[in-house]
C-alpha cells in the first residue's frame, strides 16, 4: 500500500512538472500585454445631446444624427469621443457662428473612439458638433440590438432595445461614453407608425409621416450616457398612478396586457416606499417596465425600465 501511494504521487508531480512546462512554454510563444485604459482629453466635454434614430427592424440596421453642445475648455485641433461599430458620414463643428469640417475623420476599433481632427485650432467656448452616421442593430445583447417574440397567433414580432451599461451607449451614437461625462439628452426615434417608440422621458410631441411614427421626448436630467434608453416595438400596457402621482406603465407582448397587472400593482406600491425609504423622490415624471425576449443585465428576470 504504501510503496502503490508513493508512486501514485510521483505519477502526480511528474503530471503537474509536465503541465507547468507546457504552460510556460505556451505563454512564452504568445504573450497577452493588455494595452493600459486611457480616458477621453478632457479638454472638450459634452453639455446636450440632441439625437435622432431611425431604427429599421427589417435590416436590422440604423441611421442618426445628432448635434451635440460642447464646451471647448481650450484651444484645440482634435476632438475626440467614443464610438463602437458605427460609420460616420458626416462631422462638423459649429462655434462662433462659424462652421468647420474636419480635415480627417478617424475611427479606431481598437479602442472604439472616433477622433475629427481639424486643419485649424477650435477657440475656447461653446459649440456644436453635428454628426450624421449609421449603425446596426446587433445581436451581442449589446448597444442598441435586435430582438424578436412570438405573439398568440405565432407571428414573430421584431423590436430593438439598448443596454447601454457599462459602456455601450457609444454603439448608438458617438458619445463621450464615461460615467464622469454627464449631459442632458433630447431624444427624437422614428419608427413604423404600428410600433410603440419608448425613452426616458415622455413624449412631448408626436407625428405620424408616411407611416412612420416620429416621437420626441422631454429633455433627461443631468446624467451618463450608460442611463439613456429606448425600446421600439409593438406591445400592449396596463398604467396606473403611484401616491407622488407618477405615471406606471408595464408593457408586455401583443395580447397579454393582462400578464402585467401583478407588475404594476407592485411598482405602484414599491416606487412610493424606496422613494420614502432614501428620502430621495423619483427624479422622472413616468416610469416604464418592459419585458424583453433577450436581455442580458440582471439575474434571472429580463425587462429594462425608463
Amino acid at each position: 500500500l504504501e510503496c502503490s501511494t508513493r508512486s501514485f504521487k510521483l505519477s502526480y508531480y511528474n503530471e503537474y512538472k509536465s503541465y507547468l512546462r507546457l504552460a510556460s512554454r505556451s505563454l512564452k510563444m504568445s504573450p497577452t500585454v493588455a494595452k493600459p485604459f486611457e480616458h477621453l482629453p478632457s479638454n472638450v466635454v459634452p453639455v446636450n445631446y440632441v439625437l435622432r434614430l431611425h431604427p429599421d427592424l427589417e435590416q436590422n440596421t440604423f441611421k442618426g444624427q445628432e448635434s451635440i453642445e460642447v464646451n471647448v475648455k481650450e484651444s484645440v485641433n482634435v476632438i475626440k469621443m467614443n464610438s463602437a461599430e458605427i460609420e460616420v458620414q458626416s462631422a462638423k463643428v459649429v462655434i462662433n457662428n462659424s462652421e468647420v469640417v474636419p480635415s480627417n475623420i478617424a475611427t479606431d476599433a481598437n479602442t472604439e473612439t472616433l477622433t475629427l481632427t481639424f486643419g485649424q485650432s477650435l477657440p475656447e467656448g461653446k459649440g456644436n458638433v453635428v454628426l450624421e452616421f449609421t449603425g446596426i442593430l446587433n445581436d451581442k445583447l449589446r448597444g442598441f440590438y435586435r430582438s424578436a417574440y412570438t405573439d398568440n397567433s405565432g407571428e414573430k414580432r421584431r423590436i430593438a432595445v439598448t443596454q447601454f451599461e457599462s459602456t455601450d451607449a457609444r454603439r448608438a451614437f458617438p458619445c463621450w461614453d464615461e460615467p464622469a461625462y454627464k449631459a442632458t439628452f433630447d431624444v427624437t426615434l422614428v419608427a413604423p407608425a404600428k410600433c410603440v417608440a419608448l425613452s426616458n422621458m415622455p413624449v412631448v410631441k408626436e407625428e405620424i409621416q408616411d407611416d412612420l411614427r416620429i416621437s420626441t421626448y422631454d429633455r433627461t436630467p443631468i446624467m451618463s450616457t450608460y442611463l439613456v434608453a429606448f425600446v421600439v416595438g409593438e406591445f400592449d400596457y396596463v398604467e396606473g398612478r403611484d401616491e407622488n402621482n407618477v405615471l406606471i406603465r408595464v408593457y408586455t407582448p401583443l395580447g397579454k396586457k393582462e400578464q402585467g397587472d401583478f407588475a404594476l400593482d407592485v411598482a405602484i406600491k414599491t416606487l412610493p416606499f424606496y422613494a420614502k425609504y432614501f428620502e430621495i423622490k423619483f427624479p422622472l415624471p413616468k416610469l416604464d417596465l418592459i419585458a424583453i425576449p433577450d436581455f442580458a443585465a440582471g439575474n434571472t428576470s429580463e425587462g429594462c425600465d425608463l
